[in-house]
């Protein structure tokens, strides 16, 4: 197998990319299996920079809280803050403490610099703002809307004050209470004054929307839709807390693909403004439905990528990345009959592989699934070659 597809592994860089599309896809999407390495980070930022440069990209987005990673973006275009604060408070999940993240932030401020604002690289968090154990408050989404909402438009037709959110929200503990992660009484997402905060969620963000041109005149286009990436991350919030007092079986389920749509509303939103690329776990990011064990069940929900596909058709492009050794985590070299088995034959330590030219080849082995003795890693289903647009792979993956 290996004999048929080494022709087609070529380097992992733009101009191979590219030549995996009849045109540049308007979303670039680069998964990785697994998170916490930086090695596969460092490959993202030095094909995103080329992609930057070569192909016209002006958007980065990551996996991360897509409310902190406006600090990152306002460093980035203007400066604003400073490296360290940034690094650590414009970050989710940990990936503020990552030699790369620091990297991509750094050539992205240098990138920027002396460019006028149309053609600056912009830097943008995706995720909900949520950790595995929690979700944040919906204050800081809700008050920044209502703000902005006040600030600009009658008074008379904003559906409630600054005092009644206020209230109505209370001490940020009580949505922050990571016991709620497991014990949906422990939630206050169902009370009665949560219920009244997605109401009126909803109508400030529709009230957003309808005085949208006056918004945009008095303020600019930019400041519109932060306000708009406001309103979906408080509405958002509020499902997604509403999802977590929920005792069915389908909880866990349920909360999953909360935050994957919570996840594609924001793409969908990055894609208006033009060509956007993105990084983020395989299962975030892929066409077919995605699936983990959690809790001591079998999730399935459709990931942020399979959504934004149903919209964007051909003008979503993914590359998914795979793995042959991770030898700090006890992965070893894959089994000569898994997908990532006939990848490690291959001589390149890294390579992209196009799944179109080679997926007849590497079909006609019927690899079987790789198992992992590490729950960090996530192999490739060969069920999934026909609808992924390339892989990255990489032979041995080293401890940071």
């Amino acid at each position: 197998m290996a004999d048929d597809i080494k022709d087609i592994a070529h380097a992992v860089e733009a101009d191979s990319v590219m030549r995996l599309f009849p045109s540049p896809p308007r979303m670039l999407a680069l998964g990785e299996p697994t998170h916490g390495v930086d090695a596969p980070l460092r490959l993202r930022n030095a094909l995103f920079r080329q992609l930057v440069e070569q192909e016209g990209y002006r958007t980065i987005a990551v996996e991360s809280d897509c409310v902190a990673g406006l600090l990152v973006d306002d460093y980035v275009t203007s400066g604003a803050g400073t490296l360290d604060d940034v690094l650590e408070r414009g970050f989710s999940h940990g990936l503020g403490a990552s030699a790369a993240s620091r990297e991509l932030v750094c050539w992205m401020s240098a990138f920027n610099a002396g460019r006028l604002a149309a053609d600056q690289v912009r830097f943008a968090g995706f995720d909900g703002p949520l950790e595995m154990a929690w979700a944040a408050s919906p204050r800081e989404t809700l008050t920044a809307l209502h703000r902005t909402l006040t600030d600009h438009i009658d008074p008379g037709l904003i559906p409630c004050t600054a005092d009644t959110l206020d209230r109505l929200l209370g001490p940020d503990d009580r949505w922050t209470d990571p016991a709620a992660m497991w014990d949906p009484s422990a939630s206050f997402g169902r009370s009665a004054e949560a219920g009244e905060l997605r109401l009126l969620a909803d109508d400030l963000g529709a009230l957003l929307h309808a005085w949208a041109p006056h918004l945009i005149a008095a303020t600019s286009r930019d400041a519109f839709d932060r306000a708009r990436l406001w309103a979906r991350a408080a509405s958002g919030l509020l499902r997604y807390h509403h999802g977590m007092a929920d005792a069915s079986p389908s909880r866990l389920a349920r909360l999953t693909g909360l935050r994957d749509q919570m996840m594609a509303d924001n793409l969908l939103a990055l894609a208006e403004r033009g060509p956007v690329l993105v990084h983020a776990h395989n299962s975030h990011l892929q066409r077919d439905i995605s699936s983990m064990r959690m809790g001591g069940q079998r999730l399935e929900w459709w990931s942020a990528g399979a959504v934004v596909h149903t919209s964007l058709g051909e003008q979503y492009g993914f590359l998914a990345t795979a793995f042959g050794t991770m030898r700090h985590q006890g992965v070893d070299v894959p089994p000569p009959d898994t997908l990532e088995g006939a990848l490690y034959a291959l001589p390149a330590e890294t390579c992209l592989v196009d799944t179109s030219a080679s997926g007849a080849a590497l079909a006609a082995t019927g690899p079987v699934r790789r198992t992992s003795p590490y729950f960090g890693y996530a192999p490739l289903d060969p069920a999934h070659l026909a609808r992924i647009d390339g892989i990255v792979f990489m032979k041995d993956v080293p401890e940071d």
